[in-house]
């Protein structure tokens, strides 16, 4: 079987593509994950607002002291500077030159100038791609769903004009219109999509009454929102599609390709399952082909896309309707004691 595919210019052996998470630190980890089969690697994310939070610290720590007595302006030397992303740079670029597959950057910044430099420093460092990865958390009760989707489009041309790999976008699924907002980025050239972003919400301990936040993976009910984006998307726009969140087999990918996907991103099968999962997957996927008497991606890509099923309703508000009204039948199977 060929699973070779395209994503973001990039020619893949195949369409599992390790997102962004702590497992790409570890350098073990990546070859690992390259010999399982993964082919390409999406690094942690690059968060401006995590380097602004550790120079706050620091200046706190340099100022705490400063002028207790007359002969002690500060404790610390003079040539103490603020922390920037030269220390992540170089670990991206030792990632780099482990791989034998692509590497693509995730980046997360809070101004415009700064998406700009951190995106060219990022190419710099050797990265394949680049990976905007967009969520907006809205604080201002005034600031309305357009200024921040003008926002992003400004941040994506901003982008697009300050390096020459390809540029991608990750998203939430929490804009009133997503394919209004797909089209608005995709008229920008930005050259593909990832679908969704997986965001790490608060929880409350009520015994300490205090917030926490529990690191949670993705279950396998996670992929049908972007299974359903996907299918959507499905040749209405120019960027290529890579699906996000519950991918946990190769059945899983198979239902994405099928859906339109070009390729798609895991995490959370392998920190249950370990590297060798990509290679279960893989071999998953030649056997479904293989029953299917299909040789490649494009054989089946976009077979169940709303654009080429005859149902008009399928990934219409009709079909919710439907299951709404055919919901008593969950009783057959979950009979009330």
């Amino acid at each position: 079987m060929d699973l070779s595919t395209t994503y973001l210019g990039l020619k893949l052996k195949n369409p599992i593509i390790i997102g962004a998470s702590n497992l790409v630190t570890d350098i073990n980890m990546l070859k690992k994950l390259e010999n399982a089969g993964a082919a390409a690697v999406v690094y942690k994310s690059l968060f401006e607002e995590q380097i602004q939070i550790e120079n706050m610290q620091l200046d706190q720590d340099l100022t705490e002291y400063e002028n207790r007595n007359a002969e002690m302006a500060s404790l610390f030397p003079s040539d103490v500077y603020e922390s920037g992303p030269e220390e992540f740079l170089m670990h991206f670029e030792d990632a780099k030159k482990a791989l034998n597959i692509p590497l693509i950057a995730s980046l997360n910044a809070v101004y415009d100038d700064t998406w700009y430099e951190y995106a060219r420093k990022l190419e710099s460092a050797g990265a394949d791609a680049l990976e905007l990865n967009f969520y907006n958390n809205p604080k201002d009760f005034e600031m309305d769903g357009r200024s921040i989707l003008n926002e992003e489009l400004d941040v994506i041309q901003g982008v697009k004009k300050s390096v020459k790999i390809p540029v991608s976008v990750k998203l939430s699924p929490f804009y009133t219109n997503p394919l209004y907002v797909f089209k608005e980025m995709d008229m920008k050239k930005v050259d593909g999509f990832v679908l969704f972003n997986r965001l790490f919400q608060p929880d409350i301990n009520i015994e300490l009454e205090k917030l926490h936040f529990p690191y949670n993976l993705s279950t396998e009910y996670d992929s049908r929102l972007p299974l359903r984006y996907v299918g959507l998307l499905y040749d209405n726009i120019n960027a290529d599609i890579c699906a996000n969140r519950g991918i946990f087999t190769g059945g899983d990918v198979v239902k994405m390709i099928l859906a339109g996907a070009d390729a798609v991103q895991v995490v959370s099968t392998v920190y249950k399952h370990g590297p060798q999962q990509i290679t279960k997957m893989l071999e998953d996927m030649e056997i479904w082909m293989a029953n299917k008497m299909v040789d490649t991606l494009d054989d089946f890509r976009g077979n169940l896309s709303k654009k080429n099923i005859d149902d008009p309703y399928a990934y219409r508000r009709a079909q919710y309707v439907d299951i709404l009204m055919k919901s008593g039948e969950i009783f057959k199977k979950y009979p009330m004691r």
